[in-house]
């Protein structure tokens, strides 16, 4: 840090990338501004999220995992990041455990890596309550009317540690991601802004999702993503209790037992290099 040079390793998770840093020494203090210049694709490393491993404020955990979005805002829970986080504190040898509580600031969540190095995330028990997304409505519902852009769209609302909207489309692959996502993102009844995932119900254990995420865009992956839409599909009365989630980056499982407990998520994740850039 001394030489203003900062080692980074850049990872993904179905092609959701992501650029991770080492800050158990506390030395890092990046704010927005920088945190967008590293994300830009052509003057900077470029990543749709930047993940921050810490020293633990929780007895309970053994770090903290810090999370900023590609335009720079510090964000509740990622999915996919989660599982790229265990794999780096292991590779670093920051940690030899196959279960690693770690604290975000959507609350504490457990990691755990499979012998054929997929990894499991608890993600926590999914939240449907308006105020908990948050979300403006008069009653809870299992899905809303939302207008917008002179239509009116309907889906459901819930957090997995942090805000999502999945709304069912009959197709992925011609759903409004790009017409609809942003101005859903940054809707009015949304005061924390959305994650937008657009759900096209395949079978009973089986969908596929494209999902407009807050201040990133659409991205090739999402977990708390596709954890949001198995929990909805599920409470709904739609889905098994494991579903396998098509996203564009590839595959996920997603399990949730019911109402009041964790949803669980389990996928790949890979390093891609190692590098430093210029603080």
């Amino acid at each position: 840090m001394n030489e203003r040079s900062l080692p980074f390793t850049k990872m993904h998770g179905l092609g959701n990338d992501f650029v991770v840093i080492d800050n158990l020494s506390g030395e890092l203090d990046l704010d927005a501004t920088r945190i967008r210049a590293l994300a830009d694709r052509r003057t900077g490393i470029g990543f749709d999220q930047l993940l921050i491993v810490q020293v633990a404020t929780r007895d309970d955990c053994d770090f903290d995992y810090r999370i900023h979005n590609a335009d720079g805002d510090e964000v509740e829970h990622c999915g996919n990041g989660a599982r790229c986080f265990a794999r780096f504190v292991r590779e670093k040898g920051l940690t030899d455990q196959d279960v690693i509580p770690v604290n975000t600031t959507g609350g504490r969540i457990v990691l755990r890596v499979q012998d054929d190095e997929r990894v499991s995330v608890d993600m926590g028990v999914p939240a449907f309550a308006p105020a908990a997304v948050p979300f403006q409505a008069s009653a809870q519902a299992l899905r809303y009317a939302i207008d917008v852009k002179g239509e009116t769209v309907h889906g459901a609302v819930l957090a997995i540690g942090n805000p999502h909207l999945v709304v069912p489309v009959e197709d992925v692959r011609s759903a409004p991601v790009s017409r609809l996502g942003p101005a859903l993102e940054s809707h009015p009844r949304f005061p924390a802004r959305v994650n937008v995932g657009f759900a096209q119900t395949v079978s009973r254990g089986e969908l596929r999702l494209r999902v407009f995420e807050r201040g990133v865009g659409e991205t090739r992956a999402c977990g708390t993503g596709a954890c949001a839409a198995v929990a909805a599909g599920i409470a709904a009365g739609e889905l098994d209790r494991e579903v396998t989630v098509w996203l564009p980056g590839g595959a996920l499982q997603i399990a949730w037992p019911g109402a009041e407990q964790p949803i669980e998520m389990t996928g790949p994740c890979s390093t891609v290099f190692e590098g430093r850039t210029r603080m």
